[in-house]
């Protein structure tokens, strides 16, 4: 028995520990693909109740977990939960995503933002992660997640998503000093965030540059990298056990500079494959990833196979098994039931 019967097998994998399986989890593993989901969206139709009322987004969290059994349940959030609480009204609109009240713009709108105070700003986030880590015991991994700066100031600045990203990107080419500002300022928020999510129970924690892969390389160097380090490095100072996964959606070819992040696992995506991904990164990274959530529409052979293919390619060592990204909300969830009923009747040599 020993360790391994208390530490869950992701937060084994994710500290570097052989496993004879890689454990598996999705992003977006609670949501619109799971009629449980949809029928609490009715009762709940804001997005910020369903992730901010306490009992509820436990009850959203715990769904796949009581379906699926993954390796990992992730708190059930989005990554502007914080914005708020450092002076940025934000929304969340069913189907469109977060709405910023007052985009910031000016150097007097960044000066009149304040750091997080998580505790004040956020006090359901400690309910909610402390009951996820009751109900999961050292059955699964409870994992945290916040966006990157990068990414925060992107909806900041443009008020919602974009396609272009032209406002922000007009300011980085023309106005980078308010740009850095902001930047600076998200950085620390989000680890002060990152060390209450892991105060309140998070043993994982991903930070999401979802919108870092619409940067050239030379530009992701300038406005992304910087503030990444800052983040990861904040928390390492004062949480160095807790491994820190780093997502950016677009990374083929980002790949080699992410892993100077000092994120402990990087998650690849679907466009690169994970034999090339290995290769590139070397021996010694973890990975994450990498399957097209597509896949999951596709027969359970075909499943079954491009599973194998991805944890063949992957090794024996250091990875935890994932989609690329979200799991679409279209997915049947027979095929989500396959797919973590496969994973988990896997052996790998060790």
């Amino acid at each position: 028995m020993g360790v391994s019967s208390t530490v869950p097998l992701l937060l084994r994998a994710a500290r570097g520990e052989k496993v004879d399986r890689p454990p598996v989890w999705m992003m977006r593993q609670a949501g619109r693909y799971m009629k449980a989901y949809r029928d609490l969206r009715e009762k709940y139709p804001s997005f910020r109740e369903r992730s901010e009322i306490p009992e509820v987004a436990i009850e959203v969290s715990l769904q796949p977990w009581r379906a699926f059994q993954p390796d990992g349940v992730i708190l059930f959030s989005d990554i502007v939960t914080p914005l708020p609480g450092m002076g940025i009204d934000m929304d969340i609109k069913e189907g469109k995503g977060p709405i910023i009240f007052s985009p910031i713009r000016t150097q007097q709108q960044v000066d009149e933002l304040h750091p997080l105070d998580p505790e004040t700003a956020l006090p359901f986030i400690r309910q909610i992660l402390g009951a996820l880590r009751q109900e999961v015991g050292s059955a699964s991994t409870v994992l945290g997640f916040v966006g990157a700066p990068w990414t925060l100031a992107a909806y900041a600045v443009e008020g919602k998503g974009s396609k272009t990203y032209s406002i922000i990107k007009n300011m980085a080419f023309s106005d980078s000093n308010i740009l850095h500002q902001l930047l600076d300022k998200l950085a620390e928020s989000i680890a002060v965030y990152i060390r209450y999510q892991i105060d309140c129970g998070a043993q994982v924690v991903q930070m999401f540059d979802s919108w870092a892969g619409q940067l050239s390389p030379q530009d992701y160097d300038i406005f992304a990298l910087p503030y990444q380090k800052k983040v990861f490095e904040l928390v390492k100072r004062t949480h160095p056990q807790t491994p820190l996964i780093l997502l950016v959606t677009g990374s083929a070819g980002l790949l080699e500079r992410m892993a100077t992040s000092g994120a402990d696992i990087l998650t690849i995506d679907w466009t690169v494959d994970m034999a090339d991904a290995r290769r590139r990164l070397g021996n010694n990274v973890k990975v994450q990833g990498n399957l097209d959530p597509g896949v999951l529409f596709g027969s359970k052979q075909f499943i079954r196979e491009r599973i194998l293919d991805t944890v063949r390619k992957a090794g024996n060592w250091g990875h935890i098994l994932n989609l690329g990204h979200g799991v679409l909300p279209e997915t049947p969830e027979e095929n989500v039931a396959f797919f973590f009923e496969t994973a988990k009747n896997l052996h790998v040599p060790v």
